[in-house]
């Protein structure tokens, strides 16, 4: 299993004192290391990185992909005050503490603005943490095609690693960074695309396709 590299220190971190404890001496000594034993496990969780069907075949040009795994949490009409200036529609994926974190480009591109802002750690789940929560967020152009994403944190979630900027090529599901520990993606596209998804509905980041652009002909 392929873990992201940001994850080594969180997963080797419970294991010296789980070392330690193992070698103490008496059983019950050595009872007091599986907590760190399973603090590690669970981080190795997290951290996982599982290839998706976009690394293997190449996505169709018209369709956007989710950027990470979770629930839909809005699909279709954007929440008020949370989309960029213009014309949008609004996918966010909630994701929980035993989703993959690892974050993916929903489509194709160059990255044309990038920014970051610091905010709250309000939970990833309530409307406010659209507006209120520390997030980074990428504008990816295709030619006459523009798609907007947000990485945004939650409760637990007190860091945001973006691994591309100002004029990187992404391909369609394209790792590009991850949030560490519960969290939310925000996806905007324009009026002409088709929302593909519902909410509620459970998505796989580089495999569910969440929107579709009408064909260039």
């Amino acid at each position: 299993m392929r873990i992201d590299r940001a994850g080594w220190p969180f997963i080797t971190g419970p294991l010296a004192p789980a070392a330690v404890l193992a070698v103490a001496g008496g059983r019950r000594i050595r009872l007091l290391m599986w907590p760190f034993v399973l603090l590690s496990a669970y981080m190795a969780l997290f951290f996982r990185d599982p290839d998706r069907r976009c690394d293997v075949e190449k996505p169709d040009p018209d369709e956007v992909l989710s950027p990470a795994d979770g629930v839909v949490m809005v699909a279709g009409e954007p929440q008020e005050g949370v989309a960029p200036e213009g014309d949008w529609q609004q996918v966010s994926v909630f994701l929980s503490v035993v989703d993959v974190h690892v974050n993916r480009s929903p489509y194709r591109g160059q990255v044309v603005e990038s920014s970051y802002r610091a905010g709250s750690f309000l939970a990833a789940y309530r409307k406010e943490s659209a507006h209120k929560n520390e997030r980074s967020e990428l504008w990816l152009r295709d030619g006459e095609r523009t798609v907007v994403f947000r990485q945004i944190v939650g409760v637990l979630a007190r860091r945001i690693v973006t691994r591309t900027g100002v004029g990187h090529e992404l391909a369609t599901g394209e790792r590009m960074g991850l949030m560490k520990f519960g969290s939310r993606m925000d996806v905007f596209v324009p009026r002409e695309c088709t929302v593909t998804v519902q909410k509620g509905q459970r998505v796989r980041g580089g495999e569910t396709v969440i929107a579709r652009w009408p064909g260039r002909g």
